[in-house]
C-alpha cells in the first residue's frame, strides 16, 4: 500500500468549511529510522506523538458539516505541521519530559528531508483545498491532555483559539459559554497562534475566516464520544458562522 503523508476525506463536498487535523496520526513512516523514533508504545500513544481522539472527531465533524477534511499521516514528533519551518519546536528532541531518541541526532539535512517528504506535501494539499472557493472557512481540530507532567490539571472541556482575527471565534465562544455544563477557554490551554503555524499560513495570511478548536482528549477517547461531540459542536459552529454575517 502506497504511503501518503496526508488523507483527504470528502474532497468534493460543497460546504464552506474546511476541517483540518494537523496532529491526526502517531505514525512514524518507514523512511524515518525504519519506522520508529525509539520510544515505547505507551509513549507513542501519548499526546506528545499526536492529538489523541482528534482524527475521529474531525472526521465526524466534517461529516456533519458536509465539509472536506484533511488529516496528517505522520506523527508530530517526525516533524510538526503546525509549526513554521523556522520554528525551533518544528522537530522536538524533548517533549513533556520525554527524550525522543530518533530525533537526538537529526541535523539540518534530516529536517529538510522530512520537510520535503511529509510537511510540505501536507501543506500543499491543504492549500489546494482551501483555494477551492473564495469564502472557505478553516476549522482546525486539535486535542489537549488533561494535565502535563508536573503541572496543574487543566479545567477546560474545550478551548477556542484565535489570532488577531476573532470574527468567528467570538460568536463561537459566546454560544459555547452559554452552555452551563461547559468550561470554555479562550486561547486555552495554548495562546492564539504561532507565526507560521497552519492557521497563520492558510487563514490569517489569506484573510479567511478561521477558528481552532481544542477538545480535552479524555472526552473524545471513543468513537461514540467523538460522534457525540460532533453532534454538539456542528450546530454551534454553523450558528456562529451565521452570526458573523460574512
Amino acid at each position: 500500500m502506497t504511503y501518503h503523508p496526508y488523507h483527504i476525506h470528502g474532497a468534493a463536498r460543497p460546504a464552506r468549511w474546511l476541517v483540518t487535523c494537523d496532529h491526526a496520526s502517531n505514525l512514524v513512516p518507514a523512511e524515518v529510522n525504519g519506522g520508529t523514533l525509539g520510544l515505547p508504545e505507551e509513549e507513542m500513544a501519548r499526546h506528545i506523538a499526536y492529538d489523541v481522539g482528534a482524527a475521529g472527531f474531525a472526521l465526524a465533524l466534517a461529516d456533519r458539516l458536509d465539509a472536506p477534511a484533511i488529516l496528517s499521516n505522520f506523527s508530530r514528533l517526525v516533524i510538526d505541521p503546525n509549526r513554521g519551518e523556522d520554528d525551533p519546536t518544528l522537530l522536538m528532541k524533548l517533549y513533556d519530559g520525554t527524550i525522543i531518541p530518533g530525533n537526538r541526532h537529526a541535523d539540518a539535512d534530516e529536517v529538510e528531508r522530512r520537510l520535503n517528504a511529509y510537511y510540505r506535501p501536507y501543506h500543499a494539499a491543504l492549500a489546494d483545498l482551501a483555494g477551492r472557493r473564495d469564502d472557505v472557512v478553516i476549522l482546525s481540530i486539535h486535542s489537549f491532555t488533561p494535565q502535563l507532567r508536573g503541572r496543574e490539571p487543566r479545567p477546560w472541556h474545550i478551548g477556542v483559539l484565535h489570532g488577531h482575527d476573532a470574527r468567528l471565534a467570538d460568536p463561537l465562544i459566546a454560544r459555547l459559554s452559554a452552555e452551563p455544563d461547559l468550561c470554555v477557554g479562550r486561547n486555552q490551554p495554548y495562546g492564539g497562534h504561532l507565526p507560521g503555524d497552519a492557521i497563520s499560513r492558510h487563514a490569517l495570511a489569506e484573510g479567511r475566516l478561521n477558528v481552532l478548536v481544542e477538545l480535552r482528549n479524555d472526552l473524545i477517547g471513543t468513537e461514540a464520544e467523538q460522534a457525540a461531540w460532533a453532534d454538539r459542536l456542528a450546530p454551534a459552529l454553523e450558528a456562529a458562522l451565521a452570526d458573523t454575517g460574512i
